[in-house]
């Protein structure tokens, strides 16, 4: 990792448990890191969470959008949760998603897929 993705995971994965995508949507999912969903979905629930809201997959853990539905009505940005997401760009694991912002690469679609609104 760079000296900048360095700092920001040493910031983000200890208090978020972010998983360092290179794509980071915290603020959009009440500062919930969605990757730490075991079906690494980026646009919401799978329709596999249990009746007691956590995982299918990992029953002992809550719903990583379970908690994201529920924190992001808590923030400034609470319409994000909404936002249809492109597909992770798995190139940018472990790249520093401030740079990726700010460079716009984060906003570029892997080869082959389309988002439309």
């Amino acid at each position: 990792m760079k000296p900048i993705a360095l700092i920001e995971a040493a910031v983000k994965k200890p208090v978020f448990g972010c998983q360092m995508c290179g794509q980071c949507v915290l603020h959009s999912t009440g500062m919930t890191c969605p990757m730490n969903c075991p079906k690494m979905l980026r646009n919401g629930p799978c329709g596999g969470v249990r009746p007691d809201g956590n995982c299918e997959v990992k029953p002992e853990m809550r719903c990583v959008w379970v908690k994201a539905v529920e924190r992001a009505p808590k923030t400034p940005w609470a319409d994000e949760i909404h936002d249809i997401r492109k597909p992770v760009d798995n190139r940018l694991w472990g790249t520093s998603s401030w740079i990726n912002h700010f460079t716009k690469r984060d906003k570029v679609a892997p080869k082959g897929w389309r988002v439309e609104a």
